[in-house]
């Protein structure tokens, strides 16, 4: 297990950096930080940095965690602000503390889903995604990589511990709290659930926020 880990948060125009283009960055931040952290062996050594649960393009996030290895006497209280006066606009680094936990423990996300209607939300819509979330099954089909096929069939019911709902003139929000992994449940899936079973509570703008990462006892992971 790596020995340090940061939080930290992904917003604005900041949600379009590719999961690739953002390791680079943080690669290159803490060079320009003078945050002298652990590299990879081999011919051509470059900074290790791993995101336990890669973001998907255009999401924004306020709990988002890195790990890596410090070295040198740096202290963890400086890593946040040396990293965040060298990083992009729309990510800042919070907090930087010694790895305690295994990622194995963190269990699941809290996602902000707000689905926005631009002739006001529909009537009923928030009753039809209801009963489609209290559904005994929901099965979907995903992309997959280890299916021959290449793609793979999914029921989201079991992984979806709880769904909450708040309805405004010309938005509905979902805060919802989903399984992370083994099998995680990118909530992508609900909206193209929501489009084929209930079209007409489909959004005309879905925004996706994450909100907390949790263990299995639904407390804040760190």
């Amino acid at each position: 297990m790596p020995d340090q880990r940061i939080s930290f948060s992904k917003t604005g125009r900041a949600r379009y950096i590719s999961h690739l283009d953002l390791m680079r960055t943080f690669q290159r931040a803490f060079l320009r930080a003078e945050v002298p952290i652990r590299h990879t062996e081999g011919f051509n050594p470059h900074a290790y940095v791993s995101i336990p649960l890669p973001l998907s393009v255009g999401y924004s996030s306020e709990c988002e965690i890195m790990e890596f290895g410090l070295m040198g006497e740096v202290p963890l209280s400086e890593v946040p602000w040396r990293l965040t006066r060298t990083l992009p606009e729309g990510i800042t680094v919070h907090r930087c503390y010694d790895a305690a936990r295994p990622f194995k423990e963190l269990c699941y996300v809290n996602y902000i889903i707000t689905l926005e209607y631009e002739a006001g939300t529909p009537v009923g819509a928030e009753n039809a995604i209801r009963a489609l979330l209290s559904r005994d099954a929901l099965v979907v089909t995903k992309k997959s990589k280890k299916a021959k096929s290449g793609e793979t069939q999914v029921d989201l019911i079991p992984l979806i511990h709880r769904v909450d709902y708040e309805g405004r003139r010309d938005a509905l929000t979902l805060n919802a709290v989903l399984r992370a992994q083994n099998p995680g449940l990118n909530p992508a899936l609900i909206l193209e659930a929501i489009g084929r079973e209930c079209p007409q509570a489909a959004p005309d703008y879905v925004s996706y926020h994450r909100k907390r990462v949790l263990d299995q006892e639904f407390q804040p992971y760190e």
